[in-house]
């Protein structure tokens, strides 16, 4: 389940972020858009793989987006503002669905977000194959999906982070804000867990 998307030198990056970072708290506030187009379409990925609903994803990536703003002033500017954002976001994602387990809803997932409509990151149909292997593909990720929902939230999380965002381990542990020797333990309890549940969909009734 590989589909990280390829990202830019992090220093370089985050050189770039402080540098529209001060010129939105020096008064610019249309340098913000720029943070914004940067890195929407992650934040978006990551709320959609918490969430799986396309409108609550956007909702969820849209108040992430305000609420860093909002909070600008508390920010430190020698920090990772995509880490720092990723935690808003995955927080927000978190909170909503404790909100519908309470409420006792469903993610409304659908299946045909596996084939691109330009809102997220992740890449699962290709132009080029036969509708058999995009119905194949389309199938093995709904499959996947599936199998992530009864990762415990910790679990899910790390996975998310790690296999579609390719992240390091360090760069985990900031955002979860957990040792990096806790990121490796979740990641391998979460992929045998993973690996039992997609067996398990295979295994005879």
């Amino acid at each position: 389940m590989t589909v990280a998307a390829t990202r830019e030198d992090p220093m370089v990056s985050r050189e770039a972020d402080r540098e529209m970072l001060e010129a939105v708290l020096a008064g610019d506030n249309t340098a913000y858009r720029g943070l914004v187009e940067k890195y929407q379409e992650r934040i978006y990925a990551m709320a959609y793989g918490m969430l799986r609903n396309r409108e609550d994803a956007r909702d969820i990536t849209q108040e992430a987006f305000v609420k860093a703003y909002h909070k600008l002033s508390t920010f430190r500017l020698e920090s990772s503002f995509y880490t720092w954002l990723y935690r808003i976001a995955m927080n927000l994602a978190i909170d909503l669905t404790r909100k519908r387990k309470r409420r006792g809803e469903s993610s409304g997932y659908d299946e045909t977000i596996a084939s691109r409509d330009g809102d997220g990151g992740i890449h699962e149909v290709h132009h080029g194959d036969s509708p058999s292997r995009v119905l194949e593909r389309k199938q093995l990720y709904a499959r996947i999906m599936d199998a992530m929902e009864k990762l415990p939230a910790d679990q899910k999380q790390v996975i998310l982070l790690r296999e579609l965002e390719g992240l390091a381990y360090r760069e985990i542990a900031e955002i979860m804000e957990i040792p990096e020797g806790t990121v490796m333990s979740r990641l391998f309890y979460a992929r045998k867990k993973l690996q039992k549940l997609l067996a398990a969909q295979h295994a005879p009734t």
